[in-house]
């Protein structure tokens, strides 16, 4: 973090945030942003600097669930003392936005990745990483959560000309909308262009596989080597060393958060990520025939017919289909999904049963 007098808008406090100032009334606390979470402990920063806190135990008690807790980028109320080690977390302000994925291992639970982002910025090799069927996952869960999706395609140095137009073509024709920054960290070919889309006061989260190059150039943007690099592998990857996640203010008063790498991004309840994401296909379905079209066989249906003529990929077709399950079976309570799971059970001990009877 930079030694030099900040504010807590410069920190990305606006007006979502000034309306919950009733949040701490009294005159012993304070407001601060979360920069990064090392367990049971929070690195904190407003405008007296950084500092280290912990719940209190109210706050721990009333909460439950791990994705009500403290999360890298959210806002919360402290009580800090000079001559305490620790300042008390009192409560966690409403998040504006967020970015969030299911549990690993926890099919009825989620975990937060960061919150209170403006612009999620979903990082891709054009090497050995690009894959569009990943990319619109992230898109739908990036949109759900309410930033605004980027699209950065590194290591545009390692591939011919012909490639990257290309991928690049892939991505017009899928329908995506998003902006998509081709860069080089190695030649520092775009790296300038989108320097200059960052804005002073707006917090910029960084996703993608491990070695895609996100920590590359946040260490560039902050411009030492602050994040933790490898040396790239043999086929070009960098090896992915980032730990935890924390914010970083920029010279130019931009915010960043750096991720570990996440290949896997388990989707949740997303209708809203999905129309977003796959906009293409929802303004198709307004012309169907039927209201309750599933674009699947029906007579009349518009998301056939342009599937028919080209006018939509089979590959982002199936894809939507395939997140609107994941999304509606992460929207069914756990019951539901016991239930679901059960009844799978049985089908395939009856399969089995009739199979030795043949």
């Amino acid at each position: 973090m930079l030694n030099r007098q900040i504010d807590l808008i410069s920190l990305g406090w606006n007006k979502w945030f000034e309306a919950q100032a009733d949040l701490c009334a009294s005159h012993e606390n304070t407001f601060a942003r979360v920069a990064a979470v090392d367990r049971d402990q929070f690195l904190l920063i407003n405008q007296t600097g950084q500092f280290r806190a912990k719940m209190s135990g109210h706050f721990f008690y009333q909460h439950e669930q791990s994705h009500e807790f403290p999360c890298v980028g959210d806002w919360v109320c402290v009580t800090k003392n000079p001559t305490d080690d620790f300042a008390l977390i009192r409560s966690l302000l409403d998040r504006k936005t967020s970015l969030r994925r299911r549990s690993v291992g926890d099919g009825h639970g989620y975990q937060m990745i960061a919150a209170n982002v403006d612009y999620i910025v979903i990082v891709q090799s054009c090497h050995y990483d690009f894959n569009l069927k990943r990319l619109e996952r992230y898109l739908v869960m990036v949109t759900e959560g309410g930033a605004e999706p980027w699209v950065l395609l590194t290591k545009t140095d390692l591939v011919k000309p012909a490639i990257l137009d290309s991928q690049l073509s892939e991505l017009r024709a899928s329908g995506i909308a998003a902006p998509v920054f081709p860069l080089s960290n190695m030649t520092r070919e775009g790296v300038d262009e989108f320097i200059r889309m960052l804005l002073p006061g707006k917090t910029y989260c960084f996703v993608g596989s491990s070695g895609v190059g996100k920590s590359t150039l946040i260490n560039g943007l902050i411009g030492r080597d602050m994040l933790e690099t490898n040396n790239v592998s043999g086929t070009g990857e960098g090896r992915h060393t980032t730990v935890r996640r924390e914010l970083i203010l920029l010279e130019g008063g931009a915010l960043v958060i750096d991720n570990p790498g996440m290949r896997e991004f388990g989707i949740l309840g997303a209708d809203s990520g999905l129309g977003g994401s796959f906009s293409d296909i929802t303004s198709l379905a307004a012309a169907c025939r039927y209201r309750n079209c599933s674009h699947t066989n029906e007579p009349g249906c518009a998301v056939i017919k342009a599937l028919e003529a080209g006018e939509i990929g089979v590959e982002h077709y199936d894809n939507y289909f395939k997140l609107s399950e994941e999304s509606a079976f992460s929207q069914m309570s756990y019951a539901e999904k016991r239930k679901k799971d059960r009844d799978f059970g049985k089908y395939i001990k009856l399969a089995k049963k009739d199979l030795k009877h043949d």
